[in-house]
């Protein structure tokens, strides 16, 4: 039995902390790093072409962690090496929440977002893949 459970603690231990009290967003997508979740959603929901985007967010620290002293949202097209034409401004709205403004993808095609946590130091960067006709 002992060696059961010396088998299973270090997995448990490596396994990230989950975020606590995380404010629900709904129809949100999910993005993490070690230190972070991040739920986003766009306005208008579905994407479009030279449509300007908000993004809402919530940014949630995993257990223990500090809260964010700042967060950035942009995008970036991998195929072209190239990113967006107008950068996004980021404002907090509030108990883990940040409202995001000015982004537009101005060619169709395979897009990243992506999402920087900055706290502590340290910079967490998340992405999330989304195509444009």
């Amino acid at each position: 039995m002992l060696r059961s459970i010396a088998f299973i603690l270090p997995i448990a231990a490596a396994m990230p902390a989950a975020a606590q009290g995380c404010p629900d967003l709904a129809g949100a997508t999910k993005v993490e790093s070690d230190r972070y979740v991040l739920y986003y959603r766009t306005k208008p929901e579905k994407l479009a072409v030279s449509q300007h985007v908000a993004v809402e967010m919530v940014v949630c620290p995993k257990d223990g962690l500090p809260a964010p002293e700042s967060v950035r949202v942009d995008g970036f097209m991998p195929e072209h090496n190239h990113g967006m034409n107008y950068k996004a401004v980021v404002k907090p709205a509030g108990d883990g929440r940040y409202d995001a403004a000015g982004l537009m993808f101005h060619m169709p095609g395979r897009w990243d977002f992506i999402f920087e946590v900055r706290a502590g130091g340290k910079t967490d960067r998340m992405t999330h893949t989304v195509m444009l006709q």
